[in-house]
């Protein structure tokens, strides 16, 4: 079905006017944090208080903190109704000019800016929908495009919308809900997935966890450092200033947090065959563990190299080159057994680190090599399911996305006269 012609047929002649967002919101204001060294501002709070990153959520029905009533009354916090949205103003990350809507009352943090409406004449999620697809461009209107702009509450109130028929209400009430009702049935099947996705992957920790339990007198428990077992190298100096269209493939710490899974037998990045010569090279089967980050849990996350060439290894990494199943050892590194021991050993105050001579002490379970392999592919089923970007849940969860996005850009696209601009 063309969805261009059903989007005619639903408006069904209905002109659509662009607005700006102060002409049909009732309010738009932004929050406050009450004085966190004031406990009875936050102890035993009843009132949901939203921060920034949860955001990101979407929808909220709740908050992680709250405050007392006596910390909303003494602060510039503000009560936001149930049906509202919330969008980000400023954030870490990508947070900025990303929307939630509200399905419970709240109030929010100053980094927040609350819309309201009159829900006789507007549906808060056919908003929420659109500005969805204007992310990118609310982004650049912002102060700035680096990690530090932000957008205030005069730009939020003269960004236009489509408002399909403003002078009939029902009429108009009625195609947006009918807009809401397809978007909301894709976005309701991701949320299904991610659920799922979330459950499966506490089924997965509780299972590897299980397979790194061993009876007592089962299996030895040696240092990972042990002469026959294991040796921790560290990484070299290459930084991304380094990095090459082609050559000798490379991995650098950071890559390890954001690229890769449990595994890879091909590399993102690579370096010349003269700064190759020189640098500390991973072999096959080595695992690359990258030993700084800002959080204990993420410090010394791992990928095992499962190329066929050598690859260069940064710094702020270490490889650690064994005699044990390459795998086993990467599922190991996951597991409550090793992040117990890896917490001992965590120094620094922001950059938090664990270096070679520690790791090599961190005692590892080491069955035959034939317990190994059943592990490993107990593991591989669990992985691939919920960690796949080529098949499993992630990947379909990544496809629903798209399919939603799609048909959002398309009932959404309404024409714009040529004096409106966003």
């Amino acid at each position: 079905m063309s969805q261009l012609s059903f989007l005619e047929k639903l408006l069904d002649g209905a002109e659509v006017e662009w607005l700006t967002l102060s002409e049909f919101a009732k309010k738009i204001y932004s929050g406050g944090t009450p004085n966190t060294k004031k406990i009875e501002y936050w102890e035993n709070g009843s009132v949901p208080w939203m921060s920034s990153g949860e955001v990101n959520l979407k929808i909220i029905y709740k908050t992680e903190k709250k405050i007392s009533s006596i910390g909303l009354k003494n602060s510039s916090a503000k009560l936001v109704p149930k049906n509202s949205i919330v969008m980000a103003l400023a954030g870490q990350g990508k947070t900025r000019g990303k929307v939630a809507r509200t399905r419970i009352d709240l109030t929010t943090n100053q980094s927040l800016a609350a819309i309201t409406f009159d829900e006789k004449k507007i549906n808060t999620d056919y908003i929420f929908h659109f500005l969805e697809t204007q992310y990118g461009s609310l982004r650049k209107i912002s102060s700035g495009n680096s990690g530090r702009g932000g957008i205030n509450l005069q730009m939020i109130s003269n960004y236009i919308a489509p408002i399909p028929c403003p002078d009939d209400p029902k009429k108009s009430l009625a195609i947006q809900a009918e807009i809401v009702r397809i978007l909301d049935s894709y976005t309701e099947l991701t949320t299904e997935l991610t659920t799922e996705l979330s459950g499966r992957k506490k089924q997965y920790s509780y299972y590897r966890d299980q397979l790194f339990r061993f009876e007592k007198g089962e299996v030895e428990y040696l240092p990972m450092g042990k002469e026959g077992i294991g040796k921790f190298i560290r990484g070299s100096g290459l930084q991304k200033k380094d990095f090459t269209e082609t050559g000798v493939g490379c991995i650098h710490y950071g890559q390890i947090y954001t690229h890769y899974g449990t595994y890879a037998d091909q590399t993102r990045t690579f370096v010349s065959e003269d700064f190759a010569k020189k640098a500390r090279k991973a072999r096959s089967g080595d695992l690359v563990i990258a030993t700084t980050s800002e959080t204990d849990e993420d410090v010394c996350k791992a990928v095992v190299w499962l190329g066929e060439a050598d690859i260069a290894v940064s710094s702020d990494a270490c490889f650690y080159t064994h005699s044990l199943n390459p795998k086993y050892v990467a599922y190991f590194f996951q597991t409550e057994s090793f992040q117990k021991q890896k917490r001992q050993y965590i120094t620094g105050a922001k950059v938090r680190r664990v270096n070679a001579d520690s790791l090599a002490k961190i005692l590892i379970p080491v069955p035959s090599p034939e317990k190994q392999a059943t592990i490993v592919s107990i593991l591989d089923k669990f992985d691939i399911l919920t960690s796949s970007i080529s098949e499993g849940l992630p990947r379909e969860i990544e496809l629903r996305q798209k399919q939603y996005e799609h048909y959002r850009d398309l009932l959404l696209n309404f024409p714009k006269k040529e004096h409106q601009t966003v």
